[in-house]
């Protein structure tokens, strides 16, 4: 478990330290965020605040990642560097969007169908190594469905081209949902990092749980088939930690945001250790807070098409609503940390209780 102990420490030291670097980098720059007209009025003095900060998340999660192993002497495996490579591959996707908006000071970064684009082509490259790098007949990911194991549902019913061609359709669903998900809630200081930290640290508990009750080490009727269950521990270690490190930084006054860089990154990171933790639905659970914000903006956009015009809330997503109902920015975001917390709290009980029960 040193590892997993050494990747928290690097990420949050590196993210900790390192934010108010990139800030002063960012103001010298005056690369700072546009703030639409139709928001609400209240977020208009944070015009001009530093973003792109999940820059920051993403490099002190990769540094804590390669100093861990480098510093126990352990190998990379194949399910912590997908992960990595789909938080990477998507935060630079948010990053180009990032850019365009700073550069151009505008509400719109890249067009809604060149993010949709560059989102598709990491995921699939994802899903497709993902079922690749078997070990003893494991690969990172699996065409069965999942909850906090693998389910009878097997997306390869109509053989291996069948299941691979549904897998990677199933895996951008995912990882559109979850970076979405993340994206939408980033819209108060601290929110959307405080509800990672909490989530991440749940996939720390999961994954250590995983490899104590992996089939490789303790074959039983209720262990984990799980390729790299430590590796993965230590990768939501290292995101947990750079996220704990930002929200320092991030936390109401926000002096930096982590803008779409972040948010998709951190989306991408949750669903890549939803599928290599074969807890596909069970993220659903955990991330609930992200679920309800999403639901909020479908609808919102549901009833306006559907009932001429008519909203359900005063404005989406959710915690707008609040907003324009008098409720001050930190009131809103330390409850809808406590929702996450519960969340976060059921999710795990869930694990839990299956393994209690039994599969």
């Amino acid at each position: 478990m040193r590892a997993v102990l050494i990747a928290a420490i690097i990420s949050l030291g590196a993210a900790l330290l390192g934010t108010p670097a990139f800030i002063r980098f960012l103001v010298r720059k005056s690369y700072g965020q546009f703030i639409r007209d139709d928001g609400p009025t209240s977020h208009r003095t944070k015009r001009g605040t530093p973003t792109m900060g999940g820059a920051v998340i993403i490099g002190a999660s990769v540094l804590a990642y390669a100093g861990a192993h480098l510093l126990t002497w352990t190998p990379f495996t194949a399910s912590g560097l997908l992960v990595m490579l789909l938080m990477t591959g998507l935060g630079a996707v948010g990053f180009a969007d990032d850019y365009i908006k700073i550069s151009k000071q505008r509400s719109l970064g890249l067009r809604s169908h060149e993010k949709l684009i560059g989102q598709t082509i990491v995921a699939v490259v994802f899903a497709v190594l993902a079922l690749q790098f078997e070990r003893k007949n494991v690969a990172p990911a699996s065409t069965h469905l999942s909850f906090v194991r693998d389910t009878w549902v097997d997306l390869a019913f109509g053989g291996t081209a069948v299941g691979l061609i549904l897998f990677v359709i199933w895996a951008n669903l995912m990882i559109a949902g979850t970076s979405n998900g993340v994206n939408l809630t980033d819209g108060l200081d601290g929110l959307a990092t405080g509800a990672s930290v909490m989530v991440f640290g749940a996939y720390v508990l999961i994954s250590i749980w995983q490899y104590n009750q992996n089939c490789f080490s303790v074959p039983s009727s209720k262990c984990y088939e799980v390729r790299d269950p430590h590796d993965l521990a230590v990768v939501a270690a290292c995101v947990m930690g750079a996220c704990f490190g930002f929200l320092w930084w991030n936390a109401s006054p926000a002096k930096i945001f982590m803008g779409d860089t972040g948010s998709l990154a951190l989306g991408g990171a949750l669903a890549g250790m939803a599928i290599t933790t074969r807890t596909e639905l069970l993220v659903v659970v955990l991330g609930g807070l992200f679920v309800i914000i999403t639901l909020s903006v479908i609808i919102q956009v549901g009833s306006f098409k559907l009932r001429g015009g008519k909203r359900v809330f005063r404005m989406a997503p959710l915690q707008h609503h609040f907003e324009l109902m008098g409720w001050a920015e930190v009131t809103i975001v330390i409850r809808f940390w406590i929702i996450c917390g519960l969340c976060v709290a059921l999710g795990l009980g869930v694990f839990y209780a299956e393994w209690v029960v039994g599969a």
